[in-house]
């Protein structure tokens, strides 16, 4: 086979159970689809894999934004054999009638039966592979330099910013009967209009209407009284840092947070801004939106090219969940100029 030819692993479903053609699948195969199979030490040392990872995890912190703000408010569903798992499924159940009040409790009450309905999610892999040549690797030992990890930071920066594109834009993968969907194209979400706050002619006052207003929309209209996060362009964010009026003693920003139930107001670059702006309102709440986590970015290496090359893939299975009831009563809020 000639060098520059791509090797691809496969594994085929046969009456005997899986079957891993290539190095790299009977590998993860015969560790249960453990990705730790593919983070030996024949290559990289322990302390070049920490490295590594390292680089890996304090970029992918950094970029993961409104994905962070999930993890950390506890909002995952965590899937412990995510490479042998490829859709996730769960009940969406319907509402019950309200209960009786009366004086002796004996009085028929209204007999009621929650319906579910199934709903499915595709778990794709989101990757991005780098390599290294094994001279460059062993003359860095030699030279006592230290591992550079500028490929798996870069590496690690777009899988995840993809991850968060995703949970804005969704995904065209589908899978399962499911698709996945993001704040901006979750058919159930709540739309409406906005002015467009980067303009100086917008007073902090209507910018504040605009939040109470969708605020009003989640509560009135869908039963979702917070707890609430708002995610805004980078020049509406800028626009936020003014005045909330002429001499003020606080800001766009620091009035918005002021509102019971907004917890946090957080910029993304996956948003529109200017004259085509869009901001998004969540409730943060497992309800609303959670991410399943099936694999957090991780590093894995194989090798090719009789092992003079060490192929690298950051790789991650993170993918949003939004939700709605039966009666299509949602917490999440796009508005758009």
């Amino acid at each position: 086979m000639p060098q520059d030819q791509v090797q691809t692993d496969t594994l085929q479903l046969t009456a005997n159970g899986a079957v891993a053609l290539g190095s790299v699948a009977q590998k993860l195969v015969a560790n249960g689809m453990n990705v730790a199979g593919l983070r030996t030490n024949d290559v990289l040392t322990k302390d070049e894999w920490v490295q590594y990872d390292n680089a890996i995890v304090g970029v992918a912190r950094q970029r993961l934004v409104a994905v962070g703000a999930l993890m950390d408010r506890g909002l995952s569903y965590s899937i412990n054999n995510g490479l042998g798992t490829t859709v996730v499924q769960w009940d969406q159940a319907s509402d019950m009638s309200g209960a009786n009040v009366d004086m002796s409790g004996t009085t028929a009450g209204e007999e009621d039966r929650m319906v579910f309905e199934l709903k499915a999610l595709p778990l794709p892999i989101t990757h991005k592979d780098f390599r290294i040549n094994i001279r460059n690797l062993l003359a860095s030992r030699r030279n006592g330099d230290g591992l550079d990890t500028t490929q798996a930071e870069m590496a690690a920066r777009l899988v995840a910013e993809k991850i968060e594109s995703i949970l804005f834009d969704g995904s065209s993968i589908t899978g399962g009967g499911g698709t996945i969907y993001g704040y901006t194209n979750f058919p159930q979400r709540n739309t409406g209009s906005i002015s467009n706050w980067a303009l100086g002619a917008t007073t902090g006052e209507t910018i504040v209407t605009n939040v109470l207003t969708m605020i009003g929309d989640l509560q009135q209209n869908n039963n979702m009284y917070g707890p609430y996060e708002l995610y805004v362009p980078y020049d509406y964010w800028n626009r936020l840092m003014d005045d909330y009026k002429a001499a003020s003693d606080r800001t766009i920003l620091e009035r918005i947070l002021a509102i019971p139930g907004v917890e946090a107001v957080r910029p993304s670059n996956n948003l529109s801004g200017g004259a085509s702006g869009e901001v998004v309102m969540a409730q943060m709440t497992k309800d609303v939106v959670d991410m399943v986590d099936a694999l957090q970015p991780t590093n894995v290496q194989w090798e090719s090219h009789g092992g003079m090359v060490q192929n690298f893939k950051v790789m991650a299975i993170m993918v949003p969940r939004l939700k709605a009831d039966q009666n299509s009563q949602c917490g999440i809020a796009h508005y758009s100029v």
